[in-house]
């Protein structure tokens, strides 16, 4: 008996259907990786119990059919973030008057994309093509983010309860931002803090008092040159804890370590810091509120240079495309990635409900002249505030399109690090790297420059529509 026989219609494996007789114990990727393929493309049907190419029926009896079912939940629940919406049923047939079952599960086109895999601490995330399951590219990673409708991650619930004397760090926070005030249980309630059966959101678990996990960890690092590349590094701390303790630290890192200038006037003196004191906290505010929370693996990087610092988070401007670089900060519409964190931070007093912390940094940095002033730079998977060095009187050198070392090239040609710079921080087309370049969009520029880069492995090739984009590939050239 095969699965035609029981389901109605011919069944072949195709992009949205897969077949597997028993479920794999010491290769659960092997399967999981189409569960999640399913999810982050348009769904599928997964049947256990049926043997593939043939579709052949093999079947459980009734206990190991549930048994089965509950190895599979237990490993998509372990192993798949966030869990697929999916549906789980038996379909029973009869052998020789005894009842069996195989198992389907209807893996729906998943609303928050993508659907990551994760062993071993490892993520992955795969896609279903043409009947098989493969590495997602770059640029379909893009596309899920882009198209998903974004539940956000820290709104999700999660499987720890609310306690209030969980919370004296983040109590204390708010009473020194607002003047005494506290947050209230019903205040934490109306805003999502924790639910009706007082379980906690994923972004409340961030603000409990011993909170370590590695989704708030930050990098502050200080280097005694101009670039990471080249100069030597004086320190490099890394720090998990909850959000309060991580802004404090990272506000603490800069201040210790921020440089301190006299400027003389005609009846008296003006002492400068490096970077103004609101401006610091309005990028570290931001950076913690809009950070990609489902970027395991990831950090909220604070670099220190001898003329700027740079403070970078995870994930591009929200449901925004990738910017470049851009001096109007105060034209950066801010959206909120994590509602329940932003709201939070409102509370305490320390982000504003109209989203004007770029505003507040620019008017910081308004009397100042061009070689001064702030600016931000966007990919698709992370944005970086730059502060200059107010007391560094050469300003920061442009480094939107930065210097940067490979291995050699064969068959190079003399655009090649220009092009190469010019795509390091986003995907650009072929039109617009002759545009850069001073020369016509030809088939010199196609086949000898951008092919060769291609196929040698210095750029990546990708698509967005119809029209062929070209990312430099980091893994072969670094920053200088």
């Amino acid at each position: 008996m095969v699965l035609e026989n029981i389901i109605g219609t011919l069944s072949i494996e195709n992009e949205s259907i897969e077949c597997k007789s028993r479920l794999s114990r010491e290769n659960v990727v092997s399967w999981l990786k189409t569960i999640a393929g399913f999810a982050n493309s348009i769904g599928g049907d997964f049947y256990i119990g049926v043997e593939d190419k043939t579709n052949k029926l093999i079947g459980f009896d009734k206990s190991e059919a549930d048994s089965e079912r509950n190895f599979f939940n237990n490993q998509v629940n372990e192993h798949l973030i966030p869990r697929p919406q999916m549906k789980i049923t038996f379909i029973p047939y009869k052998v020789r008057n005894k009842e069996r079952y195989i198992i389907n599960v209807r893996v729906d086109n998943s609303e928050v994309k993508p659907v990551i895999l994760k062993m071993d601490g490892v993520p992955s995330i795969y896609m279903r093509r043409d009947g098989f399951t493969n590495g997602a590219t770059y640029e379909e990673i893009i596309e899920m983010s882009i198209n998903s409708k974004n539940t956000q991650y820290d709104v999700l619930f999660s499987d720890e309860g609310y306690k209030k004397e969980d919370f004296t760090k983040l109590q204390e926070f708010c009473k020194i931002h607002t003047g005494g005030k506290t947050l209230s249980d019903k205040t934490l309630e109306s805003i999502g803090f924790f639910n009706e059966e007082r379980m906690l959101a994923n972004g409340a678990v961030f603000f409990k008092d011993d909170y370590e996990g590695k989704k708030t960890t930050i990098q502050c690092s200080l280097f005694s040159g101009l670039s990471k590349g080249s100069e030597r590094i004086i320190t490099i701390n890394k720090f998990q804890g909850n959000i309060t303790d991580t802004i404090n630290y990272a506000l603490d890192f800069i201040k210790q370590r921020m440089n301190h200038s006299i400027v003389k006037l005609g009846d008296g003196r003006n002492e400068i810091d490096s970077y103004p004191e609101r401006a610091v906290f309005e990028g570290i505010i931001n950076s913690i509120a809009h950070r990609d929370y489902y970027l395991d693996g990831t950090q909220i990087q604070i670099d220190m240079f001898k003329d700027r610092l740079e403070i970078s988070s995870p994930g591009g401007l929200y449901r925004k495309n990738q910017i470049g670089k851009t001096y109007d900060l105060t034209g950066i519409i801010s959206k909120r990635r994590n509602e329940l964190i932003s709201e939070v931070l409102v509370r305490c007093n320390v982000m504003e409900a109209a989203g004007t912390g770029f505003d507040k940094i620019a008017e910081e940095y308004a009397e100042v002249d061009d070689k001064h002033k702030p600016y931000i730079y966007s990919s698709s998977d992370h944005f970086t505030l730059v502060l200059p060095d107010l007391t560094y009187i050469d300003g920061v050198v442009d480094s939107s399109n930065p210097i940067v070392e490979y291995p050699p090239i064969p068959n190079g040609t003399k655009f090649d690090a220009d092009v190469l710079s010019f795509c390091y921080y986003k995907a650009c087309k072929a039109s617009e790297i002759a545009e850069y370049l001073g020369i016509s969009d030809s088939t010199y520029l196609r086949k000898s420059i951008l092919e060769n880069l291609v196929k040698e492995g210095y750029l990546i090739e990708g698509k967005l529509s119809r029209a062929k984009n070209y990312k430099t590939n980091t893994d072969v050239v670094r920053l200088n």
